[in-house]
């Protein structure tokens, strides 16, 4: 109670600055937040300490003046705070890097230096990850990882989502069967999750995050991620042991992981300052390149390549999990379709009855005829079938009639079908050597078909568009690239019959030369053929070697 005679003063000084502060203040349209704030303190203030316009503070009401403050303020701010947006999708990647792109490291500089001398390679790569990148930037922002991580694909696949390695490893993100399969992306005759652009990608981050959590650096789970994560954790184990540092540079890890780090912080730092290093990289819109649309089950690739107006090579490339003419059956039901096409394709989808997505024809079982035999001829699957006309078993008899899902177009239309793809491999020449075929019998490996031959076990499954661990099956055709002399001696004398056959739907000069073991053009010159296609029942003329049995 004494201290009241010394508030009258107090509040006195209070009223005075509070009417100080009322006073209206000219703000430059230009200025930024931090700006305001300091013009605010040096009108309301003034360079004695009194208010800049005393005249003003009688004319407006206080409240209208600290509205008036404010909204100008705000209109200063968002005209400051309006940065130009992103387009490009290497800026986008950049800011999001977290890696150490600042150590020099002679591992790190090997690589750069082949990197920024490859511009070819660098442009090819681009393009490919044109269709891809966007999506799995995204993804990786969503989770916070380092966006150098988008340039994984670049190291493991070149971002081709059909590279497939000499140790089974298959897509953009090298999933090996088993891994693949811990992750859930499911391996079967019509589909293989590990080439699939969205499944795999959300794998990949799987793994790479668990791989982070469990050695807390994300070079050791880069490391861990090529060679596994056991194959680190011994590395560490030893240096720790003896006293070494563990990081990753101290690591004795196998020749591929030591430059597999390498070479990522060397494409990040490219990436990084290209103009550092005189190279270009092709433009990738900062926008999406796909949107998924889901199908609710299965559809013929040609026809929904037709709908999409698609070129059949466009649709497997962001399709490429797919391995036959249709998707699977028991699904992924989706499908990547170009953005720009998405909503045309989603209505006519609408407008396509279920039973119209697949062709189906009615097969009369002939003596002989077995489940494995009519799928291959039909280029299905002998589950399908049996799940199609509720078969329990494998059996059936002569006479028998079969529903079973057909092709819309020529096989040779589906232009990335594995089947395809395998042609497509074993027709590429090989300068100085001679093509022979072999088809595979009962008791042979690569091993004992290389040695027989002359090869490696690496060539032959190269050329065959395989790799050495693939299992072999009795009555696949393979090609060998031999020299001359031991392709001729290798080579058993024929026995020429001449053999009438009549074309069956879903059939191709291509799998009729396949199964006959004879050459298109041969087929094409016997029965004197212009047409490319050829009509169901059409009867033609082959003359084929029977020491080589039919495929």
């Amino acid at each position: 109670m004494t201290n009241r005679p010394f508030l009258l003063p107090l509040l006195i000084a209070l009223s005075s600055s509070l009417l100080v502060a009322c006073q209206p203040i000219a703000l430059s349209p230009t200025a930024t937040p931090l700006d305001t704030s300091r013009d605010l303190a040096t009108e309301v203030a003034g360079d004695s300490g009194e208010s800049a316009h005393p005249s003003l503070r009688e004319e407006e009401p206080a409240s209208e003046r600290w509205a008036t403050i404010i909204s100008r303020t705000q209109n200063s701010s968002e005209q400051a705070v309006d940065p130009a947006p992103i387009t490009d999708l290497w800026q986008r990647t950049r800011e999001g890097f977290q890696l150490d792109l600042e150590q020099d490291n002679p591992r790190i500089n090997a690589e750069l230096r082949w990197y920024s001398t490859h511009q070819a390679y660098l442009d090819r790569v681009s393009d490919r990850a044109s269709r891809y990148m966007f999506y799995i930037v995204e993804e990786i922002e969503k989770r916070g990882m380092p966006t150098e991580l988008a340039l994984l694909p670049v190291v493991e696949s070149a971002y081709d989502p059909f590279a497939y390695s000499h140790g089974r490893a298959s897509g953009m993100w090298q999933f090996i069967p088993s891994t693949g399969r811990h992750f859930g992306l499911k391996q079967n005759w019509w589909y293989d999750g590990r080439r699939d652009v969205i499944a795999s990608t959300q794998a990949a981050l799987d793994y790479m995050q668990q791989l982070h959590q469990r050695f807390g650096d994300w070079e050791l789970a880069l490391a861990a991620y090529n060679s596994g994560g056991g194959t680190v954790a011994r590395a560490l184990r030893r240096n720790r042991a003896a006293g070494k540092p563990d990081d990753f540079w101290s690591l004795n890890l196998p020749r591929e992981t030591r430059a597999y780090v390498p070479k990522l912080i060397a494409l990040s730092k490219l990436v990084k300052a290209p103009d550092s290093y005189q190279v270009k990289l092709p433009q990738i819109p900062n926008q999406p390149h796909f949107e998924i649309v889901e199908i609710e089950g299965q559809i013929d690739l040609a026809q929904a390549a037709r709908m999409a107006e698609l070129e059949m090579t466009d649709l497997y490339q962001l399709n490429p999990a797919f391995n036959q003419w249709a998707t699977d059956p028991d699904g992924p039901h989706r499908l990547l379709i170009p953005i720009d096409k998405a909503a045309a394709f989603d209505e006519q989808l609408a407008q396509l009855s279920p039973q119209h997505r697949v062709q189906w024809q009615r097969y009369k079982v002939a003596d002989g005829d077995s489940l494995i035999r009519i799928a291959k001829n039909h280029n299905t699957s002998v589950a399908l079938i049996k799940e199609i006309n509720q078969l329990r078993g494998s059996m059936i008899r002569a006479g028998q009639t079969l529903l079973i899902p057909r092709p819309s177009a020529n096989m040779a239309t589906y232009s990335l079908s594995a089947h395809q793809r395998t042609l497509s491999r074993q027709q590429r020449n090989v300068s100085g050597k001679q093509k022979l075929t072999y088809t595979v019998r009962s008791g042979d490996s690569f091993w004992t078909i290389s040695r027989q031959h002359k090869v490696t076990v690496r060539e032959l499954a190269r050329w065959n568009n395989m790799a050495p661990g693939d299992p072999l099956k009795v009555g696949k055709k393979l090609v060998i690239w031999g020299s001359p002399s031991v392709a001729t001696q290798n080579r058993a004398p024929g026995v020429i019959r001449k053999v009438s056959y009549r074309v069956r739907s879903g059939d191709s000069l291509s799998r009729i030369a396949d199964r006959f073991n004879v050459g298109v053009s041969q087929i094409k010159r016997w029965n004197t053929l212009d047409a490319k296609y050829l009509q169901p029942g059409q009867l033609l003329t082959l003359y084929v070697d029977v020491t080589k049995g039919v495929n």
